[in-house]
């Protein structure tokens, strides 16, 4: 299994973007230093709580400050976007990063957001859009000959070279034909997971607890069976609030007093209540949804512990969801107290992980079928 980052990014409202974005920085920049394969940046345009609206802009940044790790929008919201306009820049991009991006790309979940750009969520229509615009940009990034494009969202041409070849196009991704594509998913039986299924995307999921993330694997496999493909779960990347320390207790008070506990009180918790989504967080669902706290999630949600806890409890997380292939942790703003937030990164990668990873080689090779 190997280990990533993925920031939503979340950081307290009174945080200043400039000061939330060098947090941002520096947590990639030690996920690189540690081996973190992969960091995702997502993209949120009217939640205070998830501020950053242009993850390009702060990866370019990080781009410049890391060596190995791959780095990736979690996820550009092809609704709010152009795809010309962005297929370019993903490009552009990739030429930057020389083999080191990957592109997320969703539909959007956040109802602010689509009230911002009157996108009819509620409907799907967030859903039809993102399928037209990455057709678009798969066609710019592969359709060498002229070609047209009139779709229900967005017309576009793929032009003949004009004025005796002076403007034509000439931008192509550096790998071909594009950057490794990852599809986050939220919904129970995510429709955007199912396109990650039919096309062969990278399956992205918010695992909030077993049954619900189940949904989403099923999603894949619904959607691989419509174009014949046989999906690998060593693909399907798991994203978790995780929390090491030296003993459980410190690792508890450190989540549960800290930032994820505000995040969770002041943001997650009061937004799922609102649609009815607690019901995801709950081991049981005769669990009252005034019961799923902060302290509740991290007795039965988040994985918090000592790294003998940790390994047991994402050995148990992979054995019941059937096996995956990339752990994403959650990162928080710990800036005001930074230190057991980044000794947490440290221990997931060169105490955690060597564990986890040597009892996973023992299971059975049909586990990840």
């Amino acid at each position: 299994m190997e280990l990533g980052i993925f920031l939503m990014p979340a950081h307290p409202p009174e945080r200043s973007l400039y000061d939330a974005t060098q947090w941002d920085l520096e947590l990639i920049e030690l996920a690189d230093q540690l081996g973190y394969v992969e960091a995702w940046v997502g993209e949120h345009f009217t939640v205070p709580w998830e501020p950053i609206c242009a993850p390009d802009l702060l990866l370019a940044q990080a781009l410049l400050r890391t060596n190995s790790i791959k780095l990736a929008p979690g996820a550009h919201l092809l609704p709010y976007h152009h795809p010309i306009e962005l297929a370019h820049r993903v490009a552009y991009f990739d030429h930057l990063a020389q083999g080191r991006f990957m592109l997320g790309v969703g539909a959007s979940g956040i109802p602010g957001d689509w009230a911002l750009f009157d996108v009819d969520g509620q409907n799907g229509e967030h859903r039809e859009m993102t399928r037209e615009a990455l057709e678009i940009m798969i066609k710019v990034w592969t359709e060498d000959e002229p070609w047209e494009f009139r779709g229900k969202y967005w017309n576009a041409n793929g032009i003949a070279p004009m004025f005796e070849g002076l403007m034509q196009r000439h931008i192509k991704p550096f790998q071909s034909p594009h950057p490794p594509i990852g599809v986050t998913g939220f919904s129970a039986g995510s429709e955007t997971l199912k396109l990650a299924g039919e096309r062969g995307y990278i399956p992205m999921s918010l695992d909030l607890n077993t049954e619900y993330v189940a949904t989403h694997w099923d999603a894949v496999l619904e959607g691989a069976a419509r174009s014949g493909r046989t999906p690998d779960r060593r693909e399907w990347r798991l994203v978790r609030e995780v929390v090491v320390a030296e003993t459980d207790a410190q690792a508890y008070r450190y989540a549960v007093d800290g930032m994820i506990g505000r995040n969770m009180r002041e943001y997650v918790l009061p937004t799922f209540r609102m649609f009815g989504m607690t019901k995801f967080y709950k081991h049981d669902p005769a669990v009252a949804d005034g019961d799923v706290t902060p302290e509740y999630l991290a007795e039965n949600t988040f994985v918090v512990g000592s790294v003998e806890t940790v390994v047991d409890k994402l050995e148990a997380t992979y054995d019941q969801v059937g096996g995956f292939g990339h752990l994403l942790i959650l990162g928080f703003d710990y800036s005001d107290d930074p230190g057991p937030w980044k000794e947490s990164m440290r221990l997931l990668a060169e105490e955690v992980m060597p564990r986890l990873n040597a009892r996973i080689a023992k299971k059975p090779a049909t586990a990840m079928a």
